[in-house]
């Protein structure tokens, strides 16, 4: 597989901040003006999190740049890869769960928390897994310059940021804007599932996923909890707080 970067320029324990130049999984992130539903997070790197990123990131990760449209077969190795794209993965630890139970299915997860790539990077190395790649930056400059349509078989949202104060409400990442432009990615018969515990996000999640006629809820209503569906840090914040958890699963069609 080509490089696409070069290897982490810091040190272990130091703490990172994924936004600045120099950062050490891409030179920069892709600037535009636009409102985005995330913002760059800092967090400490383990030694076994930035050993991973130096020696398997060259293998398994680019960097969102918007210059180049991806062959998710030939990076996958795959002929006809059936690629879920998985937007947030924070550490990475469901990602890698879900992706050892379906070693058939491809996994391409983005986020801009390089302690998450690195731990990440570490689980693919430790769990043997070949059907997961990473991306660091801006998954809408992901989905609209570097995959092609139909291409997907498949989009995970979990617990995004809620954005919770109302004047934050239009950071949301499921807008009907957003959801345009993924559902040109995904194939016929590709599944949308996204979960929260917010229940005012589920609630706009619920609404705005219903108001594309190009998917189908797959229930009802609201989806139940999928026993594959491992339970993340943020799940298990939110149940703690006694928050309800909300599953919505909609398929292209």
């Amino acid at each position: 597989m080509s490089s696409q970067t070069t290897a982490p320029a810091i040190t272990p324990d130091a703490d990172v901040d994924d936004a600045r130049p120099g950062s050490p999984v891409s030179p920069e992130l892709h600037r535009e003006r636009r409102i985005r539903s995330f913002h760059p997070r800092k967090g400490r790197m383990s030694t076994a999190q930035y050993d991973a990123l130096a020696r398997s990131w060259d293998g398994y990760g680019i960097r969102v740049d918007g210059r180049r449209q991806l062959d998710l077969d030939a990076w996958f190795g795959r002929a006809d890869a059936r690629v879920v794209l998985e937007i947030g993965f924070g550490m990475g630890d469901a990602t890698a769960t879900m992706a050892a139970a379906e070693p058939d299915r491809c996994v391409l997860a983005v986020d801009v928390h390089t302690p998450g790539h690195g731990n990440l990077l570490r689980r693919i190395e430790s769990d043997d897994l070949d059907n997961v790649r990473l991306a660091e930056g801006d998954a809408v400059v992901l989905l609209r310059d570097q995959l092609a349509p139909e291409s997907l078989d498949g989009l995970r949202i979990f617990f995004p940021d809620p954005w919770p104060k109302a004047r934050h409400h239009k950071r949301r990442l499921i807008q009907p804007e957003f959801v345009a432009l993924a559902v040109s990615r995904l194939r016929p018969g590709a599944t949308v599932h996204c979960a929260t515990d917010w229940e005012p996000y589920a609630e706009q999640m619920l609404e705005v996923l219903s108001g594309s006629a190009e998917l189908a809820n797959l229930h009802t209503d609201y989806a139940p909890r999928p026993d594959w569906r491992p339970v993340t840090k943020f799940e298990r914040q939110g149940l703690a707080k006694g928050h309800v958890v909300r599953d919505v699963l909609f398929r292209r069609v």
